[in-house]
């Protein structure tokens, strides 16, 4: 099938290769040369496992090919729009002139019996807008959200835990078994969103194969499914870390609460880790997108709660600031501070509304000699916050006078507590991230601090 994807920034990109790697002819479309350029020759422009092996593949099989020019998208039948939905600049509600522009830029070349599919996470109601626009070129749009998670973006989009249609539906309550075949009867939109589920069965032909769980519903339910994963997910993390804070003041340790109450099958284990909190470019600006929007229905008040949750989640940012004090008698200024990780998390170079690197930037603001290290997000660290100093792990942990991790890395993990004693001049780890081993930095002799932890 031959695809375009509009828009390679992390999701396009991984989007284009992906389709690439399951035996489509894809197009990526981006207006940003520079990154044209760089993906062209099979180097990704942001750090994701998997990624690089895969443009490489895709490239030189003729699979894959990337154009600045939206043009090129002609003969393809299936058109992927995966551009970027920030956070307004002005408020807090979803920036949609990106996906506005794909779409404008998109209509010129669409041919009838195309399918436009949208991708990115958008206030609900917007598909409903777009759908008008698209549909007297002849074309139809689809709704499919993304679920993927960084460093495992080619996994999930290969072989996806779920997939999701949004269609155009007479008859919201119909079911996609009830909806005529294309060439049947029973009402043009229900033909058309027959047509629409069949033509994402073969873009997704092996996960379909695979038995993947298929939900075809109508617009607002598939843009709702997104932003209500985040929401959820986000709340988790803050009830924990909200646990936390009482867990603080009571001497209790919330991660033994965590391993209890986890074994309840209906709350679960995962994403019940307390720490500095959640940051990247999904659950913060999602939330307060979601929020926006609820307010614009006139239902503000059915997430309200959203707001907490973001205010926990900020509030954890300035806790581990404040232990890194504390811990170090009552002021940072013109202590060597290690500061471990940047990255939002592991295995990814992304530092939007990264909790790490505002840390980092925090302690540097208090006086701190701060050296902040990172496997993969320096690079785009030093690009944001030029003033910081930056180094190897060894550089940074070298006569450092507190140690602050704040991204679980692996390698910061499994660090060995005794051989470090000799590194540093002052043997405190702050372990924003509750991932080390407590007993076995104590037992090497370190001041072990954790959020939540007695």
């Amino acid at each position: 099938m031959k695809i375009s994807v509009i828009g390679c920034g992390y999701l396009g990109a991984v989007h284009a290769a992906s389709m690439a790697q399951l035996g489509h002819d894809v197009i990526g479309i981006d207006v940003d040369r520079a990154k044209i350029d760089s993906l062209s020759q099979g180097k990704a422009p942001f750090f994701e496992p998997d990624l690089p092996e895969l443009l490489i593949a895709g490239i030189e099989a003729g699979s894959l090919r990337f154009s600045s020019d939206m043009a090129d998208v002609a003969g393809s039948v299936v058109h992927f729009v995966a551009v970027g939905t920030p956070q307004q600049k002005s408020g807090t509600g979803a920036d949609l002139s990106y996906v506005d522009a794909a779409i404008e830029g998109l209509l010129p070349h669409l041919a009838p019996g195309d399918l436009v599919v949208g991708k990115s996470t958008v206030p609900v109601g917007t598909a409903e807008r777009l759908a008008a626009i698209i549909e007297p070129t002849g074309a139809q749009l689809a709704w499919n959200p993304e679920f993927l998670r960084e460093g495992y973006a080619v996994k999930d989009t290969i072989s996806p835990d779920r997939l999701v249609y949004g269609v155009r539906r007479e008859d919201p309550s119909a079911s996609v078994a009830s909806l005529p075949p294309a060439s049947g009867g029973g009402g043009a939109s229900r033909q058309e969103a027959r047509r629409a589920v069949a033509i994402l069965n073969e873009v997704y032909a092996q996960a379909i194969a695979a038995d993947t769980p298929l939900v075809v519903t109508d617009y607002a339910t598939s843009e709702l499914v997104k932003v209500a994963a985040n929401a959820f997910l986000a709340t988790k993390i803050s009830f924990i870390n909200a646990m936390a804070e009482i867990a603080e003041v009571a001497g209790a340790d919330v991660t033994e609460l965590a391993d209890a109450i986890g074994y309840d099958a209906r709350i679960g284990r995962k994403f019940l880790n307390a720490g500095v909190g959640f940051g990247g470019g999904c659950l913060p600006k999602d939330i307060r997108a979601f929020t926006a929007r609820a307010e614009e229905l006139g239902r503000g008040e059915s997430v309200a709660f959203l707001k907490e949750v973001d205010a926990i989640n900020l509030r954890r940012r300035d806790r581990v600031v404040e232990l890194v004090v504390d811990a170090l008698g009552g002021s940072a200024f013109q202590k060597k501070v290690a500061v471990l990780g940047l990255a939002f998390k592991p295995n990814s170079d992304d530092i939007r509304d990264s909790p790490a690197l505002d840390v980092a930037v925090r302690l540097h603001g208090l006086g701190a000699h701060v050296v902040a290290t990172d496997p993969e997000a320096i690079a785009n660290s030093k690009l944001k916050h030029p003033q910081l100093a930056f180094g190897s792990t060894a550089e940074a942990l070298k006569g450092a006078d507190i140690v602050v991790v704040v991204t679980e890395w692996n390698e910061y993990r499994s660090l060995d507590p005794v051989e470090l004693a000799s590194v540093v001049d002052g043997t405190i780890v702050v372990d924003g991230r509750n991932c080390l081993d407590v007993a076995a930095w104590r037992g090497a002799g370190w001041r072990y601090i954790g959020l939540g932890r007695r």
